[in-house]
């Protein structure tokens, strides 16, 4: 029946019980028998044709029997049908994860690496092998260490008790298979606690039996979950005690640091030392040193100037004075380059400090000294730079000790008559010229040294001294090495020598001393020992040519110290008024030039600029969004025009394939030079930004332009410095990527703005061109007659070339980028007619800039066509008119917007800040250099308040190291 209903019209009667509502078809009607028959009406079209509107359909009973058993088959055959699909799903689901296993990498190569079951147990007992070797080794306040006795006590009851319940708990059920779990808990019980007899109850606690029913496999698996959950929280109390350990390890360090800190504070008094009268004298004078180094003119304030021919005993006679070995020494070689300024005083202790330093050197220790003597050796060649081998830098040192005498001495390099080759060519005239300078400060008191083992005549010294001081009331001659000289010399000439009789020079005093045997490692002590027991067996002193004032380095020391107070006290007064004077005239300068100003200093102004420039920075995240979009944009469009136009556009619009070449082009482009590109152009951006809120600031009232040179350098510094983020390429090269990929014009609103930037973009190029072809052919017949200009001979000869050319684009309007070699005959025959000569190379440059001239204005024409062509191409009528140039300026002009917007987000939330750091770095290393001060904050302004100030400080530490003197009288 089935068959034949399907047969004679069309219709099958499982599809009609199965899926009714998609043929609408209505179910078959049973509730109605009429006879053995059954009426049914169908409304399908397949019944339509075969049954008249309204008609009946009648079957019989055994017609009826077949179409249930049709009915049922077709039932089960669904439950069939689902069921196997059901089968075969599962399995080709299977196969799919069996497929996508395989295709995991081999992770078995960890079971290599990682340790096992027992090297983890090793590693514990390791660990606690380590961990009661460290707690013995560290000592631990007994406090602390009773505290943590006591929680440790309370942690071991607690855990204890936990341990108890799970073992009463492992009790009630017995597994055969826990005893390997609950081995491995005991092992780790008793390394972590020591617990023993809990490792005993737990073996005796698993006798297992085999688990075969449902019921012992539950019990196993509660007991597993009960032992896993036991092993976790032993790890989390392991974890909380080794972490209040270590806590209470860390409270102990800091109470023993703070109790060392309150013990060094109980031995340091807190009372402020108060400044003796030869350390204010010596911050005097190193104020003027600072203020005018050629001395020529305030610095007249007394000091000792210790001058000699080099290897004459000159350090070493300073060194007794100082009573300690502070100067490195040579075998022969010069080892004072620079001039070294000692500052002695009495004190407690016998020490030495470098000025601006907090390290205080103990003299009476032999590693100290050494330390001291290398100190000053690298301080010597570090201030000696530029090849040569002096320094005018000074090395100040402060110098205390008992029964030392109070006096600024100067220790100088020691004059030398010839050059060896490690030496520069200056440095005999350098050292003269230094020693003069020091020695010509009228109230300097000058230490003549010379050695009294060599002839008189060799001597540099006594020249020079005689020069600066032709009268000797302020010279003091020293004798050296009398030890050698006694076995050399005559008597009679010693005697002259120290007479004042020998040499052309004259000197307040005469002294006569022996500094050591020329040994290196000779103490002071036995030096002065030396000393003594030569002058009290000498024969000189014996008889009587040398008095007993003469002698010994200690008289020289009182001697020297006695002139030196005395010039002192003669010459401050002289010095205060000098600089109350010129401290009047400066502040009088100051209120004429600048009368609304207060005096500041460089240091001043620098952290003022500082402060500017980093205001600056600041105002840069104020910039709008769209500010820097558009700025972003345009520096874009800088950077990329010339390579859209040369190297994607015209070779694209030249190939036959206009749309491929151009995806090709793009994709390579966005692959490689564009994300690098757009990122200079962001760069860019933000110096062009920064640089234009620095020119406002110097449009605003109260702009300070002596900070305009300063600015600059650090702007241009950091700019140079700073880099952009590389990861910002690879995420700009995605996103351009991505964006290239869209072909299609979303709206009109885009198509406008591709075509006006289209046509932009067109203008700028065509102006460039003419531009170029004005400079190639000259000034135009109007021009000439206007301008009164004419044409070179080679823009004539290059009229006569476009004008040929120019017959060739009128001819063929859709002529290629290239001549053909007949073409080129051509217009050279055709030139040769004219006779004009050209080569072959030269009609092509003229042609290059003439063809462009004509395609450019071809794509502004297909431009204003389509212009309004935008339902056309949304329409896919790309054949009635061809605006492929306005799509790819449209997939550039999103690209540039992307990038753009990109940019802006890396600019405010990451190159903004680094910028800042970048410019912080280079104020501090500023702030640093005076030199770089100097440099950039000049003017008047600058160097007349850098005066003052300097001038104001000294004048006040004149004032109170006067007051100080005074009260002493």
């Amino acid at each position: 029946m089935a068959q034949l209903l399907r047969g004679s019209y069309g219709f099958n009667l499982k599809h009609a019980v199965l899926r009714p509502a998609l043929l609408n078809v209505p179910r078959l009607n049973f509730s109605s028998l009429n006879g053995g028959t059954v009426n049914t009406k169908f409304k399908s079209r397949s019944f339509l044709h075969a049954v008249p509107p309204g008609g009946t359909f009648n079957v019989g009973v055994r017609s009826y029997g077949m179409i249930v058993a049709r009915v049922i088959r077709g039932a089960l055959r669904l439950r069939y049908l689902v069921l196997g699909g059901a089968i075969t799903g599962g399995v080709t689901l299977n196969k799919r994860y069996e497929e996508w296993k395989d295709g995991l990498p081999d992770m078995k190569w960890l079971e290599d690496i990682f340790p096992d079951n027992q090297q983890w147990k090793q590693f514990s007992k390791d660990l606690a092998v380590v961990t009661k070797s460290v707690a013995e080794t560290i000592e631990i306040d007994p406090r602390l260490k009773q505290l943590g006795e006591q929680k440790v006590a309370e942690w071991r009851t607690w855990f204890d008790s936990r341990l108890d319940d799970a073992i009463e708990a492992a009790a009630t059920k017995e597994n055969q298979q826990l005893e390997g779990s609950f081995q491995s808990l005991s092992e780790l019980v008793s390394q972590v606690y020591g617990v023993a007899k809990d490792e005993i109850r737990i073996k005796n606690i698993v006798n297992a039996k085999t688990l075969n029913t449902d019921d012992s496999r539950r019990k196993y698996e509660t007991l597993q979950q009960q032992n896993e959950a036991l092993q976790t929280e032993i790890m989390n109390v392991q974890i909380k005690y080794q972490k209040e350990m270590e806590k209470l390890e860390k409270e102990n360090r800091d109470l023993r640091q703070q109790f060392l800190i309150m013990k060094t504070n109980r031995k340091t008094g807190t009372k402020k030392i108060k400044k003796s009268l030869i350390d204010m004298y010596s911050e005097v004078l190193d104020e003027l040193s600072g203020y005018d180094t050629t001395y020529s003119t305030a610095d007249h304030l007394p000091r000792v100037v210790v001058v000699g021919d080099q290897s004459s005993g000159k350090t070493s006679v300073l060194e007794s004075v100082a009573r300690a070995r502070i100067f490195p020494r040579g075998s022969g070689e010069m080892m004072t380059r620079a001039p070294v300024k000692v500052t002695l005083s009495e004190g407690p202790y016998h020490v030495a400090q470098f000025r601006g330093s907090d390290r205080e050197y103990d003299l009476t220790k032999e590693t100290e000294l050494a330390e001291l003597r290398r100190e000053v050796e690298l301080r010597m060649r570090a201030s000696v730079r530029g090849g040569k081998t002096v320094s005018n830098d000074v090395i100040s040192m402060t110098v205390k000790g008992p029964g030392l005498q109070r006096m600024v001495l100067v220790d100088l390099p020691g004059i030398i008559s010839t050059m060896t080759v490690d030496m520069a060519a200056d440095t005999k005239d350098s050292i003269h010229q230094m020693t003069k300078h020091y020695m010509s400060n009228p109230n300097a008191i000058i230490l003549c040294i010379q050695d009294g083992s060599v002839d008189a005549e060799r001597s540099n010294v006594t020249d020079l001294v005689s020069q600066c001081d032709p009268t000797g009331k302020r010279t003091i001659f020293v004798l050296t090495k009398v030890d050698l000289a006694e076995e050399l010399a005559n008597p009679d000439r010693i005697r002259k020598i120290l007479a004042g009789k020998l040499f052309p020079m004259r000197a307040l005093g005469y002294f006569a001393v022996v500094t050591g045997r020329g040994r290196k490692d000779d103490t002071i002590e036995s030096i002065k020992d030396y000393e003594e027991r030569f002058f009290k067996n000498s024969k000189l002193f014996q008889s009587g040519v040398i008095m007993p004032h003469q002698v010994t380095s200690r008289n020289l020391s009182l001697a020297v110290s006695d002139r030196f107070w005395k010039m002192v006290r003669e010459t401050i007064e002289q010095q205060a008024d000098a600089f109350k004077a010129t401290r009047f005239n400066l502040e009088t300068e100051w209120k004429n030039n600048f009368p609304r100003l207060r005096e500041s200093g460089r240091d001043e102004l620098f952290e003022k600029a500082k402060g500017e420039i980093l205001d600056e920075v600041v105002n840069l995240s104020q910039t709008s969004a769209k500010k820097w979009e558009d700025l972003l944009t345009d520096k874009l469009w800088e950077k990329l025009s010339n390579y859209v136009f040369e190297n994607i556009y015209l070779p694209a619009a030249q190939s036959d394939s206009f749309n491929t070449m151009v995806d090709i082009k793009l994709r390579q482009w966005a692959e490689q030079a564009l994300p690098a590109k757009s990122v200079e152009s962001g760069w860019e951006a933000l110096q062009a930004e920064f640089n234009e809120l620095i020119q406002k600031a110097k449009k605003l009232p109260d702009h300070d332009g002596i900070f305009d040179n300063l600015k600059a350098c650090v702007v241009d510094e950091s700019v140079k410095r700073h880099t952009w983020e590389d990861k910002a390429i690879d995420m700009l090269r995605v996103i351009q990527l991505n964006t290239l990929e869209d072909r299609s014009v979303h709206d009109k609103q885009e198509w406008d703005q591709a075509v006006k930037f289209f046509e932009s973009s067109v203008k700028d190029k065509l102006a460039h061109t003419e531009q170029t072809l004005t400079e190639m052919l000259g000034p135009s017949t109007t021009q000439k007659w206007l301008r009164w200009t004419s044409s070179t001979e080679d823009q004539s000869k290059r009229s006569w070339v476009k004008s040929e050319l120019d017959k060739i684009i009128q001819s063929d309007t859709k002529h290629s980028p290239v001549l053909s070699y007949d073409e080129l005959t051509t217009v050279r025959k055709n030139l040769q007619r004219s006779n004009v000569e050209v080569e072959t190379d030269y009609i092509r440059e003229t042609w290059y800039p003439i063809y462009r001239r004509h395609f450019l204005k071809q794509s502004l024409l297909r431009a204003y066509d389509c212009r309004k062509a935008y339902y056309l191409y949304s329409q896919g009528s790309e054949n009635v008119i061809n605006c492929s140039d306005i799509v790819l300026f449209w997939r550039i002009q999103q690209v540039i917007k992307v990038t753009a917007n990109a940019l802006r987000q890396q600019i405010i939330n990451r190159e903004a800040r680094r910028l800042d750091k970048e410019i912080k770095a280079v104020l501090d290393e500023f702030s640093d250099d005076e030199d770089k001060k100097v440099q950039l904050l000049v003017g008047k302004r600058v160097t007349l308040a850098e005066e003052l100030i300097r001038v104001r400080q000294i004048q006040e530490k004149l004032e109170e190291f006067i007051n100080a003197l005074n009260q002493e009288k």
